[in-house]
């Protein structure tokens, strides 16, 4: 079983044992519900490091009212399961009252690169994500972090974060993990039902289909993604929030010549599915 530790003076203990001896720290952080993807994380992980520690918490700061907080799978128990047979040396498990005390009144906003996309429909998403990450990093003071590239913006704006801060760790995306016929990997593809499941797939098909006509300099892609999110909308899908080609690191909106990524979230029932490619 691995060791599991609750609060910031252990794990800072456990961590400084280690970093005494020479160690390299990664860190993985989680909202638990583990799949294969994070598993992923793990073992890129420990080609950067010598112990590896993954965070399980459940961050409210990234939840709107209306969204799935109540209801995002928990169970502890097989994510320190399979943590320990992945090679995870701690596990960091936190409740509400460690990360934000009575009194917490700090939040920490990255501008520009979260403004579009995800800051749109998820306005108090990135602020959440950005104060619980720089809470994390400040309390492991890891050498290195992983995070999955299926959020990609999300990486981009960790990534602005660590870099505006001065913290001294290196943040390293890890490509995202599929099931066999493209889907992303996600917690909440449990919410799925047999049918949704199905269609699922096209989400990540109309991305590839998005970068191949950009490979291939298609005259109009304006036209193109709103033929996409039309197939879509016919493939099964209840709505598009976006599916938007964009820069791939500051994230506004693509112009040729531009590194591109092509960023997509798309409702299938109550389900919000996420996804990015890029060529």
């Amino acid at each position: 079983m691995i060791e599991t530790v609750r609060d910031v003076a252990l794990l800072r203990h456990v961590i400084n044992s280690w970093r005494a001896v020479g160690h390299r720290i990664a860190l993985v952080p989680t909202m638990g519900a583990l799949h294969q993807g994070h598993l992923d994380l793990i073992a890129g992980a420990r080609t950067h490091a010598t112990k590896v520690v993954a965070s399980v918490f459940v961050n409210p700061a990234q939840f709107a009212p209306h969204e799935d907080l109540a209801r995002y799978p928990r169970n502890e128990l097989r994510d320190a399961d399979l943590l320990a047979q992945a090679g995870c040396d701690l596990l960091y498990a936190p409740d509400n009252k460690v990360m934000y005390p009575e009194g917490f009144s700090t939040h920490v906003e990255v501008s520009g690169v979260s403004a579009r996309w995800e800051g749109t429909f998820r306005p108090q998403f990135f602020s959440g994500v950005a104060t619980v990450v720089t809470k994390l990093l400040l309390q492991a003071r890891p050498n290195v972090a992983m995070f999955g590239e299926k959020d990609w913006q999300q990486l981009q704006v960790v990534t602005k974060l660590v870099a505006d801060l001065d913290i001294e760790t290196a943040i390293i995306g890890v490509t995202t993990r599929r099931e066999d016929d493209g889907l992303a990997m996600s917690s909440r593809n449990a919410y799925l039902s047999p049918d949704q499941r199905r269609i699922a797939p096209a989400l990540a098909r109309a991305l590839n289909g998005i970068c191949d006509a950009i490979v291939a300099d298609q005259a109009d892609i304006a036209q193109f993604v709103e033929a996409t999110k039309l197939s879509l909308i016919g493939e099964g899908f209840a709505s598009i929030d976006y599916l938007a080609p964009c820069h791939a690191y500051s994230l506004e909106p693509w112009r040729r010549g531009d590194p591109v990524r092509v960023l997509g979230a798309a409702w299938l029932g109550q389900t919000r599915l996420i996804d990015n490619c890029g060529p």
